[in-house]
């Protein structure tokens, strides 16, 4: 199977997991959950995880894969604030904590192109 048609299946892996994550341990998830929003955080942890899981459906399915794939994108964009929150909360944490949370801000950047990148390759399959 060539890169590019494997490059879906790799997106829709990685927000599957993700969305199992959230649902297998929740308390991690929960401590990045920004305390301006509204609620309790471990309904956005759930809800978070519910949408990984369908935007992995979505992108996984090449009839929804466009959509979905643009939908992971803008949901990249929508959760760079808890990345934000964990790395300013974990500043005073050993070093290796601290830099994976600090590490994990520019990735944003590579996963909304690469969800972009798959909107923009799926289409037509």
């Amino acid at each position: 199977m060539p890169r590019s048609e494997r490059s879906p299946l790799l997106l829709a892996g990685l927000l599957a997991a993700a969305g199992v994550a959230h649902f297998a341990s929740p308390r991690k998830f929960d401590e990045t959950i920004p305390e301006a929003l509204p609620g309790r955080p471990r309904t956005w942890t759930y809800a978070s995880g519910a949408v990984e899981l369908a935007l992995a459906a979505g992108i996984a399915r090449p009839r929804t894969r466009k959509p979905a794939a643009l939908a992971a994108a803008a949901f990249f964009v929508g959760v760079f604030p808890a990345n934000v929150k964990m790395a300013v909360d974990w500043r005073h944490r050993p070093t290796p904590q601290k830099a994976a949370a600090i590490g994990r801000l520019p990735l944003q950047l590579p996963l909304v192109l690469w969800a972009r990148s798959v909107a923009k390759n799926g289409e037509g399959r």
